[in-house]
C-alpha cells in the first residue's frame, strides 16, 4: 500500500513537472512587451531559467523579419517597427541572435546572458494585419474584432475603397497602396467585418476611421479584401529614378543604406521593386562624418524577403549607391510618308507607297547629352540594324524608295555611356507596309481602253449589218398590195399626178 502510494505521488509529481514544462514552452507565456501603449507594443522581454529579462538590442541584428514573428505569437497582428532603446547604466539582458531566432527556434531556446545598455522596443498593428501575402505590405486584409477574444475577421470589399486601403498601408508602416483587388491572396469562410470603413485617409488607425451605422449581413465568396502596399524603397540624387544613394522608409524616417557586402545579387531586389530591371552596379561612397542609416542583412534580402524586414539601425560614414539597367526613359518612334503619318502610340496600319520616300523617326527626352539610336528591322525574311547618333536627343532614318523588302517591324534602340556603363532603352514596335499601286493603274488604264475598242468594234459591225438591209421605201411598196389597192388605179394616180 505504501509502494502505491509513493508510486501515485511519483506519477503525480512528473505530471506537474510536464504541465510545467508545456506551459513555459507555450510561446505567449514566455514573450511579452511591456511599458508601451498597448500589449502589442514595448520592450520585448523573454521568460527564460524563471528569469523575465529584456532582449539586447544592438548586436542581435533584429530586424521586422524576426519582430513579426514575436508579433504573431502575440497575436498582435503585423510587425511595424523594430527599434534599440539606450538605456542609463548596464543591465543583465538576454541576447537572442537573430538566425537563431530565424531557424524557427523559440526565444528562450535562443536566449543567453549578457551585460548591455540596448534593449529592443518593438511596435505591432495590434488590430489590423495582412496574411498570406509575399511581405509584411501584401495579404488579405483581417481586422481585429474584439480585443478581449482576440477575434480576426476578413473585410468585405463591397465596404473598403482607397482612402481606407491608405490608412491602412501609413498604420503597417508601409508605402501607399498600389493594388486593391478581392480574393488576390486566397478566401476564407471565417467571419466577415459587418460595417463599412468611412475612412477620410488621414487617420492613423483603420479602427479610428467612422464605421456604417447598419450591419452588413453577407459578403459574396471571393470579395475579402486583398490589399498590396507598395515597398518604401526609393534611389535619390542621381540623375533618374533608376539610379542614386539607396535609402528605405523604417519608422517613418527615410534613411541611407550603409552595408560593405552589398552585391550585385543583393541590388536586383532593390531594382525589381522599383521596376528599375535588373542591377548594374554597387557602390559604396565615403562621408566627411557618421550619420544614421539603416544596415540590411544580407541573408534577410536573400532568403526573399522585403528591403524594409530586414533593416535595423546603424550609424557609418559609408553610404551605398545603386545604378539599374532601366535607368533610362523610353525613346518613342514614329513614320512619315507622303501618304500616311502615325506615331508610338498607333502601332499598326503606317503604310507607303512602293517607290515612295519614307523616313522612321527616333527621339528621346533629354535626360543625357549624346548617345546613338539604332533602328532595329525585323521580317519573316530578314533582320536589319541601321544607327546614327543621336542630334538633339533624335535621329532621323530616311528610306528614299520604298520596296516590299521594307515590309516588317520597326523599333528604335537608344544607346548612351554613363556613370562608366553602356546603357539602352527601347521603343515599342511600329510596323509598317508597302502598298503596291502599279497592278491598280494597269487596270485603271487597260480595262477602260478595252471597253473603248469593243464598243468602237460593234459600232462598225451594226453599222455594216445596217447597210445591207432593203430601204424603207422598198419596204413600204409591196404593202400596198397587201391592202388590196388595184394595180390599175395606182397607175391612174400616178398618171394624174
Amino acid at each position: 500500500m505504501d509502494h502505491l502510494l509513493v508510486l501515485l505521488l511519483l506519477l503525480l509529481w512528473n505530471s506537474g513537472l510536464q504541465a510545467e514544462e508545456n506551459h513555459n514552452s507555450t510561446e505567449p507565456d514566455d514573450v511579452r512587451l511591456v511599458g508601451g501603449d498597448s500589449r502589442c507594443a514595448g520592450t520585448l522581454e523573454v521568460k527564460h531559467q524563471r528569469d523575465w529579462r529584456p532582449v539586447e538590442g544592438r548586436y542581435s541584428g533584429w530586424t521586422l523579419k524576426e519582430a513579426a514573428a514575436v508579433c504573431r505569437d502575440l497575436d498582435c497582428g503585423s510587425a511595424v517597427s523594430v527599434e534599440q532603446r539606450e538605456g542609463s547604466s548596464r543591465r543583465s539582458v538576454w541576447w537572442i541572435r537573430s538566425d537563431c531566432v530565424q531557424s524557427g527556434s523559440a526565444l528562450r531556446e535562443c536566449a543567453i546572458s549578457v551585460s548591455s545598455v540596448s534593449i529592443l522596443n518593438l511596435t505591432c498593428s495590434d488590430s489590423v494585419r495582412l496574411v498570406n501575402g509575399t511581405s509584411l505590405c501584401s495579404g488579405r486584409l483581417e481586422v481585429k474584432t474584439n480585443h478581449s477574444n482576440q477575434w480576426w475577421s476578413s473585410v468585405c470589399d463591397a465596404d473598403f475603397d482607397q482612402q481606407d486601403a491608405e490608412v491602412v498601408c501609413r498604420q503597417l508602416g508601409c508605402g501607399a497602396p498600389s493594388v486593391l483587388q478581392g480574393a488576390l491572396y486566397g478566401d476564407v469562410e471565417a467571419s466577415m467585418w459587418t460595417k463599412e470603413f468611412q475612412c477620410g485617409g488621414t487617420e492613423s488607425a483603420l479602427l479610428d476611421c467612422r464605421s456604417s451605422g447598419s450591419d452588413r449581413n453577407t459578403c459574396s465568396p471571393g470579395k475579402a479584401v486583398g490589399l498590396t502596399c507598395s515597398e518604401p524603397v526609393r534611389l535619390v540624387g542621381g540623375d533618374s529614378r533608376c539610379g542614386g544613394t539607396l535609402e528605405v522608409k523604417h519608422q517613418g524616417d527615410w534613411r541611407p543604406v550603409s552595408d560593405s557586402y552589398w552585391t550585385l545579387k543583393k541590388a536586383a531586389a532593390v531594382c525589381r521593386d522599383l521596376d528599375c530591371g535588373s542591377a548594374v552596379s554597387v557602390k559604396e561612397r565615403e562621408e566627411s562624418s557618421r550619420r544614421s542609416v539603416w544596415r540590411i542583412s544580407s541573408y534577410c534580402v536573400q532568403s526573399g524577403s522585403a528591403l524594409r524586414e530586414c533593416v535595423t539601425s546603424y550609424s557609418s560614414k559609408s553610404i551605398l549607391n545603386l545604378t539599374c539597367s532601366d535607368l533610362l526613359l523610353q525613346p518613342n518612334i514614329s513614320g512619315s510618308s507622303s501618304v500616311d503619318r502615325v506615331s508610338e502610340a498607333q502601332q499598326q496600319g503606317f503604310h507607303v507607297l512602293r517607290g515612295s520616300t519614307f523616313t522612321i523617326s527616333c527621339s528621346v527626352q533629354p535626360q543625357y547629352p549624346g548617345g546613338s539610336f539604332q533602328l532595329t528591322f525585323t521580317s519573316s525574311t530578314s533582320a536589319l540594324k541601321y544607327t546614327q547618333p543621336a542630334v538633339n536627343h533624335s535621329a532621323h532614318f530616311l528610306f528614299p524608295a520604298a520596296e516590299p523588302a521594307h515590309q516588317g517591324s520597326y523599333r528604335c534602340v537608344y544607346h548612351v555611356y554613363v556613370f562608366s556603363h553602356d546603357f539602352f532603352s527601347e521603343s515599342r514596335l511600329i510596323s509598317l507596309t508597302v502598298a503596291d499601286l502599279r497592278p491598280f493603274i494597269i487596270r485603271a488604264i487597260v480595262l477602260p481602253l478595252i471597253l473603248l475598242l469593243e464598243n468602237i468594234g460593234l459600232y462598225f459591225y451594226y453599222k455594216g449589218k445596217r447597210g445591207q438591209r432593203p430601204s424603207r421605201r422598198e419596204k413600204a411598196e409591196p404593202d400596198y398590195y397587201n391592202l388590196g389597192v388595184p394595180a390599175a388605179e395606182e397607175e391612174g394616180a400616178q398618171g394624174a399626178e
